[in-house]
């Protein structure tokens, strides 16, 4: 190993230390993720068009014991132009609502999902994603955590989720679909997975987080700012 790069080992002295243990990095060079193999969600995934159907998916969610989140909003080239969010994603381990805001605003369902303080709703980058929903429609935030304001417990200090998936798995998280229209008659196929990902791998993200700081069961390569190597690939848990 390259003397200008330094191990730290979670909770374990050295002599704990095993060879499967986890291997982070502090800065995951976005270069090595293009080699990573892709990860999607897998589960089932519902398109909520009416306030009736929200209400549906709001008693379900709420049934939980974790929740991931994210928002989607259309993009805009012109300078000066914003559009209101478009889409509220929010998942389970295996089945995620694309609650259509464009379509449904935010009505009573969607504020009493984001008004909850019972369940935790992991996402990332939150203040901008609540920022966004409150241009919609007033409401107090319930019980949300931010990936961003956690992962440097471990010594992690990328933010973005693409690079935080890499980091914690190994495997890939396309953005190919994130400047497509969310405000489209119909949302394709490719848009659906897209968003219901973002939302599932913040709860994936989260446990393991939590399961790393419990365990100890890491080691964290801090790399020097001026030379950040491609991560060597390691198999998937």
């Amino acid at each position: 190993m390259p003397q200008n790069i330094f191990v730290i080992v979670g909770k374990k002295t050295p002599a704990q230390r095993e060879e499967m243990d986890k291997i982070l990095y502090n800065k995951f060079d976005k270069k090595g993720i293009s080699e990573l193999p892709v990860a999607k969600f897998e589960g089932r995934i519902f398109v909520v068009n009416t306030t009736e159907e929200a209400a549906k998916a709001v008693d379900f969610l709420l049934t939980h014991s974790i929740l991931g989140i994210d928002t989607e909003t259309r993009p805009s080239f012109k300078k000066g132009r914003i559009h209101e969010v478009a889409l509220l994603q929010v998942s389970t381990h295996e089945i995620c609502f694309l609650f259509r805001l464009n379509l449904i605003g935010m009505c009573a369902p969607v504020i009493r999902l984001l008004e909850d303080t019972s369940i935790p709703k992991i996402g990332l980058s939150l203040h901008d994603d609540l920022f966004m929903l409150h241009r919609r429609g007033d409401f107090t935030p319930g019980h949300f955590i931010d990936l961003q304001k956690h992962v440097g417990e471990v010594g992690v200090e990328d933010l973005s989720l693409q690079k935080l998936y890499a980091n914690f798995f190994h495997q890939k998280i396309s953005k190919s679909a994130r400047l497509s229209n969310w405000e489209a008659d119909i949302l394709s196929d490719k848009q659906k997975v897209y968003a219901a990902t973002d939302a599932w791998a913040c709860i994936m993200i989260y446990e393991e987080l939590c399961r790393l700081e419990e365990t100890g069961e890491y080691q964290l390569l801090i790399k020097p700012e001026e030379e950040v190597p491609v991560a060597e690939h390691q198999p998937t848990a």
